[in-house]
């Protein structure tokens, strides 16, 4: 690290002159201190601060990412017009999941960086959770989805409603729902034979997602429940993507029983049928007769 440093040191003239604009948002995401060390000085020696750094641009990442990251799965459902390999119930639990730990963080006072993520999935969620319950023929349960999501936002959010205790017990289930979550998601994948019209993108980026909202929040965040709540759900994620793989190619079972009915058996007919549909016996005729009569 200190060949590094060395290396570092004629950068200085640079990032002693950087815009104002573009030092005052160095500071308000690392701090004055980590910024001195870290752009001033050049010094990458300090583990604390290097780790701080790490963490934000991993946060800053998993947020951009976020606001994409269902956009794929949105985009087949709309296409496709049917919610095959899709659980309704996984969405449900999970939209859930994130509404409580949205409210949560926002309540705490944590890092945005820490859970920004969670209002940008939370929104594309809720679209699949409608896109889901309409192309499956519960319009009516939609609607009534949307109304109890907009509750829930409302309640949550005031403490006149619900109090910050009440809210922590909350975020304790929240963390059971967002592994439970997954859990309807992996029995379909199972029970269809394929990952239907489940996006490869959106279950392969929530891998990569989870597994670093695991180092952010040891770093950031002093929460067992935010933690646990991560590692279960990198756990599930890690399930998800590997059937994901071994069914990369495979039909659904659907599609299987739709191409057997769709094949129709040709019978060939034996010489036997052949010969007695072509020469059918033919009735003789009588002829007058010869016996004398009287």
């Amino acid at each position: 690290m200190e060949a590094l440093k060395s290396a570092l040191q004629p950068l200085q003239p640079l990032t002693h002159n950087l815009p104002a604009p573009i030092r005052d948002l160095g500071v308000s995401i690392i701090g004055e201190t980590c910024y001195k060390t870290l752009l001033l000085d050049l010094d990458p020696t300090d583990s604390a601060c290097l780790k701080l750094a790490i963490s934000k641009g991993l946060g800053i990442g998993i947020i951009g990412a976020s606001a994409i990251v269902k956009v794929p799965q949105i985009l087949k459902l709309l296409q496709s017009k049917s919610a095959s390999g899709i659980s309704f119930l996984s969405y449900l639990l999970e939209t859930s999941s994130y509404l409580i730990t949205l409210a949560y963080s926002l309540r705490s006072g944590f890092p945005f960086s820490t859970f920004g993520e969670t209002a940008l999935i939370l929104g594309q969620n809720a679209i699949i959770t409608v896109l889901v319950l309409n192309y499956s023929g519960r319009a009516s349960i939609a609607a009534l989805f949307v109304a109890a999501l907009a509750v829930g936002v409302v309640s949550l959010l005031n403490s006149d409603i619900v109090d910050m205790q009440t809210l922590g017990y909350l975020q304790a289930g929240a963390g059971v729902l967002g592994v439970a979550s997954k859990i309807p998601q992996i029995a379909a994948i199972f029970q269809e034979g394929g990952t239907g019209q489940l996006s490869a993108f959106t279950v392969f980026n929530y891998l990569a997602g989870s597994l670093s909202r695991i180092f952010t929040t040891l770093q950031e965040v002093d929460d067992k429940l935010i933690l646990y709540g991560f590692i279960a759900g990198f756990t599930l994620n890690l399930v998800l993507a590997v059937q994901m793989v071994y069914y990369w190619n495979a039909p659904s079972a659907k599609a299987k029983g739709k191409g057997k009915r769709q094949e129709v058996p040709i019978t060939a007919r034996g010489p036997s049928s052949a010969v007695s549909s072509s020469a059918s016996p033919t009735p003789k005729s009588k002829g007058p007769s010869t016996r004398r009569r009287g």
